[in-house]
């Protein structure tokens, strides 16, 4: 039952940032209910965790998840308060942060800056050229096309959650195989 809860949580955690991410794209912005979502799935897998395997090792400590929650969320306050980060992006990154951990935190902050930097990179080719003759209203093309600074940051923490949790062995098959072998040995 913990493997099913766990696994289900880990799907959860990304479904909601790939809705994140999407709704980024579309409309630049992200719905505060995403990283709602995305906390409640990690205390929920947590708690399973915790309560029913923690022989099993699937998790760091909690203390490891909710300084990598601070850490990020400091940062990307600071970005926000900056005006070089959206609000939404904020807290879509420090919601993810609270799953990776320290462990993940590096993988996670750098595929998120790579990305974020190639979409850095088109939003200025989209600025300059205007490539797209009819974008959607209020898109990100149609913002940028419109001589807006904006970039859909959600994409590039998604993507950096993807590698994360993959780095993280969220989708391990060993490690999977341990929680649900801590399960049923008890």
């Amino acid at each position: 039952m913990v493997l099913f809860i766990v696994i289900f949580c880990v799907v959860v955690a990304l479904g909601f940032a790939a809705a994140a991410a999407w709704s980024d794209w579309s409309g630049m912005v992200i719905p505060n209910s995403y990283s709602v979502g995305i906390i409640v799935s990690f205390i929920v897998a947590y708690g399973a965790f915790y309560f029913l395997a923690p022989e099993s090792g699937y998790f760091m400590g909690i203390k490891a998840h909710g300084i990598a929650l601070i850490i990020v969320f400091a940062i990307t306050f600071i970005l926000f308060s900056l005006r070089m980060l959206g609000a939404g992006d904020s807290k879509l990154a420090a919601a993810i942060a609270l799953w990776t951990g320290f462990k993940g935190l590096m993988p996670f902050l750098f595929f998120m800056g790579i990305v974020g930097g190639i979409l850095g990179l088109i939003a200025l080719y989209l600025k300059k050229n205007k490539p797209i003759a009819n974008p959607k209203e209020g898109s990100w093309f149609d913002r940028v096309q419109k001589g807006e600074s904006a970039v859909p940051y959600g994409i590039a923490i998604a993507v950096g959650a993807v590698v994360a949790f993959f780095d993280m062995g969220y989708f391990d098959p060993e490690k999977l195989q341990l929680l649900a072998g801590a399960v049923s040995g008890s």
